[in-house]
Formats: C-alpha cells, structure tokens, sequence
C-alpha cells in the first residue's frame, strides 16, 4: 500500500495537485479541532464543519482526547494557542467511538498474539508508565468531552480568555450535539 501511495504522490506532485491546496500554517479562522482519528471522520468532520483547507489546526487521536495535562494533545493545543494564533477551542468526539470501552485487557491479548512478551509489558511498567490508565478508553462520551474540555480549560498553560467548546458529531450525518 505504501508503494502505491509513494506513486500517486509522485504523479500528484507532478501535476500540481497541491496547487488548491496552499495556504500559510496559520489558521484563517484561528481555530483547534481535537477529534478522533476515526477514519469516518476524514473528510466528514471537516464538511460538517464547513472547514477547508487552512481554516483550522484538527489535532486528532484516539478519542479525541487530553488523557494527561501534558500529552501530545494538550502539547499541539499549547503550540496552536501561541505559535499560531488559536483563540478558539472545539473538542469534538464522535457516535460509535471505538475508544468508548477500550481497555488495556482487551490490548494485552492483542499485543501477546502479536508477539509482545509479558516481560515487555512489565518492563514498561516498572517504568512508570501505567498501561491500564494509559491505554484506557471512556465509558461514557458526554462525560468524556466534558472532562477534556475542563483539562483544556483548567490548563495552567491556557489563557483564562481562551473558548473551549465540546461537541459530539454523529459519524453519519455530521450534525453536531453540544455538551456542556
């Protein structure tokens, strides 16, 4: 598949493809967007949205969510508030979220039948890196949004100014509910 990709982007570089697609790395509507990487929300939450191409930084994850004060979420939204002029914040997950019940038991079965050992495992634990917390999902998605938002806004590092909003997008049609 990665060949494949390598060879369309060589065609596509060739013809000038990117061409509709410059803009500067600053966003024009001087927005965030954490969501999930889910691969229905590719090209639906940008529509939904009514984003195009450099309207908006879309910070994605598994959940779309800040799981720590200082993960690569809360880090990206960090860097788009002061390097590149974010004012405001939408968390937007999703219906039907495959991090919803997510736990690192149903991993660690994953992970033993792809050959990662038991050792492995509690060799990163004794790290200090907590797999169960780390790999954990939410049970709830109203709650969920809600407690990424107020990480967000509670944030030492984040401005009292700065608007932060939580939605949930259903994965088929688009329409966003606000939770608040």
């Amino acid at each position: 598949m990665i060949d494949q990709i390598i060879a369309f982007n060589k065609s596509f570089v060739e013809s000038k493809g990117y061409e509709k697609y410059l803009t500067s790395k600053y966003p024009d509507k001087k927005l965030a967007v954490l969501s999930c990487m889910d691969t229905r929300l590719t090209e639906l939450l940008p529509a939904a949205l009514g984003l195009k191409n450099g309207d908006a930084k879309i910070i994605k994850n598994a959940g779309g969510l800040v799981i720590s004060a200082f993960d690569s979420a809360m880090r990206s939204l960090i860097v788009a508030i002061y390097e590149l002029g974010v004012e405001e914040i939408m968390v937007v997950a999703h219906s039907h979220c495959g991090a919803c019940h997510m736990s690192f038991e149903h991993f660690h079965h994953e992970m033993i039948a792809r050959g990662i050992t038991d050792k492995t495992l509690d060799t990163i634990q004794k790290c200090g890196i907590n797999l169960h917390q780390w790999l954990e999902g939410f049970k709830d998605t109203p709650t969920s949004v809600r407690k990424t938002v107020e990480t967000i806004k509670t944030h030492p590092l984040v401005p009292k100014d700065m608007i932060v909003r939580g939605f949930i997008i259903d994965s088929e049609t688009g329409a966003l509910e606000e939770i608040d």
